[in-house]
């Protein structure tokens, strides 16, 4: 009888990890995903969010995955750049799920708009996203939800509003082409389908475009962890504009201020031995 494995090996050795190398003991409760993009950062994601951080130190360096900790107001806090997309997007996160406590995830990253009211530099706080990426399909059927965690979304609204950063509050739309699959001409290639893309989820109201989102929504409800998407806006289709980098220090802000406000929500709701953050809780002062 045939007895060779079934399934391919994971991506450990000796039991640690071999495409981030994060330990259990270098992550904090609360990580943050963001991707290597020249949009929106002139260095790697991961070293400039840590420059916010008291205490930074590098984790690993994997060339694919780049992964800090360090503290913000006294919360243990990870960063991690991966490379754009849902794919490499999956890595790190299973990595996270299988080689960390971690249970809080949360993407700070830039995005596109198609509506009028959504300005350059805008922030969008994601409660939802479009599943428009291959990804998460080969979780679970396309039916299947991308929301955030409405702990995690209170916590980011908190802090924007306490910043003073214009922020929109709705749904993002996750795809896996940024030219064609998002309404852009290649080459003189633009056939009817791409040239609807606009128009189409400017109808449905969608807020912005990227194409990390949905894949760290679906994971994380699927495995019991919480997750949020804070992105900037760099470039809109209806006002013609691209500007690298605009929302960028208010998207650190508003995710680092907004972990900080989950984490004394999550110590209230703990000594209340509740499961659920309750608007009642948020009242009580440490």
């Amino acid at each position: 009888m045939d007895e060779r494995p079934t399934t391919p090996p994971l991506f450990d050795v000796d039991g640690a990890s071999v495409m981030t190398r994060i330990t259990e003991q270098d992550v904090g409760r609360y990580v943050i995903l963001s991707v290597h993009d020249p949009l929106g950062y002139e260095d790697d994601v991961a070293a400039v969010i840590a420059t916010y951080l008291d205490d930074a130190y590098l984790v690993a360096d994997t060339h694919m995955f780049v992964t800090y900790t360090g503290h913000y107001k006294g919360t243990k806090v990870t960063v991690c750049s991966t490379g754009s997309g849902a794919p490499e997007t999956e890595i790190a996160l299973v990595d996270f799920f299988r080689f960390s406590e971690a249970d809080t995830f949360i993407r700070a990253g830039t995005s596109g708009t198609y509506l009028e009211h959504v300005a350059v530099g805008d922030v969008v706080i994601a409660a939802a996203a479009v599943r428009d990426e291959g990804t998460s399909q080969a979780y679970i059927v396309p039916t299947y939800p991308a929301f955030a965690n409405y702990e995690v979304v209170l916590a980011m609204l908190q802090a924007a509003d306490d910043l003073g950063v214009g922020h929109h509050l709705g749904v993002t739309r996750s795809t896996d082409s940024c030219q064609a699959g998002q309404g852009r001409p290649v080459l003189g290639y633009h056939q009817a389908d791409s040239k609807a893309q606009p128009e189409y989820w400017k109808q449905a109201g969608i807020l912005n475009f990227e194409r990390e989102t949905s894949i760290i929504y679906v994971l994380s409800s699927l495995f019991g962890f919480r997750a949020c998407a804070v992105n900037a806006v760099v470039n809109s289709t209806p006002r013609a504009n691209l500007e690298v980098g605009a929302g960028s220090d208010e998207v650190f802000r508003t995710v680092l201020e907004g972990i900080h406000n989950l984490s004394t929500w999550d110590r209230i709701k703990e000594d209340s031995g509740k499961a659920y953050l309750l608007p009642s809780m948020m009242a009580i002062k440490e």
